[in-house]
């Protein structure tokens, strides 16, 4: 069983935030390994539904949110929502994954984890105007 460690940094290369998840398979698809990071993150989520979601991609919802609208009670996120929405930002590139020491760029491209690996990913901003 493998180890990954799942890590956001800004395009500029500064850590936001970090955790490991054990008992992996030894080698799975970019597509499992961001679908199996959003289930993790939309878990602990739920969990404390209460706070502002801090996740890979946003809920629809949270535009509202920040915008000054709050709903009556805290809402459920649904992670494999959320999952295929990460899958058609990664494709539209609007994050990108580090494997190690690669850029993957295919959904369906294997990463072997057994060297106990680090996912980074890096979301992009779209620049105002552009």
């Amino acid at each position: 069983m493998a180890t990954v460690t799942f890590r956001d940094e800004t395009a500029t290369g500064k850590p936001v935030t970090e955790w490991r998840v054990d008992g992996l398979p030894d080698r799975m698809t970019v597509g499992e390994l961001i679908r199996l990071r959003v289930r993790e993150e939309v878990t602990r989520h739920n969990a404390a539904p209460g706070g502002r979601f801090n996740g890979l991609v946003r809920p629809v919802d949270a535009e509202t949110a920040l915008n000054g609208r709050r709903h009556g009670e805290p809402r459920l996120v649904d992670w494999e929502r959320q999952a295929a929405i990460a899958e058609r930002a990664f494709l539209a590139n609007g994050f990108f994954v580090l494997a190690g020491d690669r850029q993957v760029e295919e959904l369906d491209e294997v990463v072997d984890l057994t060297g106990g690996p680090e996912l980074v990913f890096i979301r992009l901003v779209a620049l105002v105007g552009g």
